[in-house]
């Protein structure tokens, strides 16, 4: 099923760099291969430490975003992949220098907290629900997702949840309490693992689950064949908006922190360069972003 997209202007300039002065800009690297780890570690001189989600790294964005920022600036870029608890936790503790998640209510958390400052959105894909061709309980033909939902919870299909405080988990739960179900039983699993291991484990079994566009897309035939709801990418359910927060780590919180290049960071996501890199990024010929920085509807706000 092919996205159709959105129409964003990217034009930036002065004037949207002066209303995201928040997002300033830097340089990265990931060197020859793209640099990824688990953990955060010391940086080097001229590195960038970025606490993303496993989404955004396995979907290759980040990378894809890291080797331009450092062809553009000499700076390199740790991408640290975690879900988003995770992430935002490696923020909290001052083992990066920015966090870029995908579960707003964390994120809102977060800089309330006064743990993150300069919060842009710099792009967004959207949640769907995913599953057996033969679609035992009929998601396919609801418009709505509490509608889906239910009709999974009555009809006892299995679903997997990731379970792992990720900003996909955090959404799921979400929708669930929003449908007015308390999942729960021999149905519902937990599995705990990222979003592709939770991919491959729906299609074994022949279960439904909740994931990113961009992930499951990426996942080709590993996945679970049939995508039965989509959310606003395609003219969807809007609850299933997916958009992706990036921010500094205060440096007020942790002196050591790269603030100068968090800034310069930001900036370059809300680009006209970043944006053109997300709004083109494909994978088997698939868009699997949706740039924002001159979007209007107001996707991943937060009261700050």
């Amino acid at each position: 099923m092919r996205t159709q997209r959105r129409s964003v202007l990217r034009s930036i300039g002065a004037g949207m760099l002066a209303l995201t002065a928040g997002c300033t800009q830097t340089a990265l690297q990931t060197g020859s291969t793209g640099r990824k780890s688990t953990e955060p570690n010391t940086p080097t001189d001229g590195t960038i430490r970025i606490a993303t989600t496993t989404s955004t790294y396995d979907s290759g964005i980040v990378d894809a975003l890291s080797r331009s920022f450092t062809d553009n600036t000499g700076i390199s870029v740790q991408a640290i992949a975690q879900g988003t608890g995770a992430a935002l936790a490696t923020g909290r503790a001052g083992d990066c220098d920015v966090v870029f998640v995908h579960a707003p209510s964390l994120e809102a958390a977060f800089v309330a907290d006064g743990y993150g400052i300069d919060r842009c959105v710099p792009m967004m894909n959207d949640f769907v629900i995913v599953g057996p061709e033969s679609d035992p309980a009929d998601i396919g033909s609801q418009r709505s997702v509490s509608a889906a939902f239910s009709k999974i919870a009555t009809s006892e299909t299995e679903f997997i949840s990731r379970g792992d405080n990720s900003g996909t988990h955090i959404k799921e739960l979400e929708l669930w309490e929003h449908a007015a179900i308390a999942p729960s039983g021999g149905w519902y699993l937990e599995a705990g693992q990222g979003m592709g291991n939770v991919l491959m484990m729906a299609a074994q079994r022949g279960a439904y689950t909740l994931t990113d566009r961009g992930t499951y897309l990426s996942m080709g035939a590993n996945a679970p064949p049939s995508l039965l709801l989509s959310g606003p990418v395609e003219d969807g359910d809007r609850s299933l908006a997916n958009p992706y927060g990036a921010m500094a780590v205060n440096p007020d919180r942790h002196e050591h922190v790269r603030y100068n290049f968090a800034t310069q960071y930001l900036d370059f996501l809300m680009s006209e360069v970043g944006q053109t890199l997300i709004e083109t990024y494909r994978v088997n010929d698939e868009p699997l972003f949706v740039p924002l920085a001159d979007d209007e509807t107001g996707y991943g706000s937060i009261d700050e």
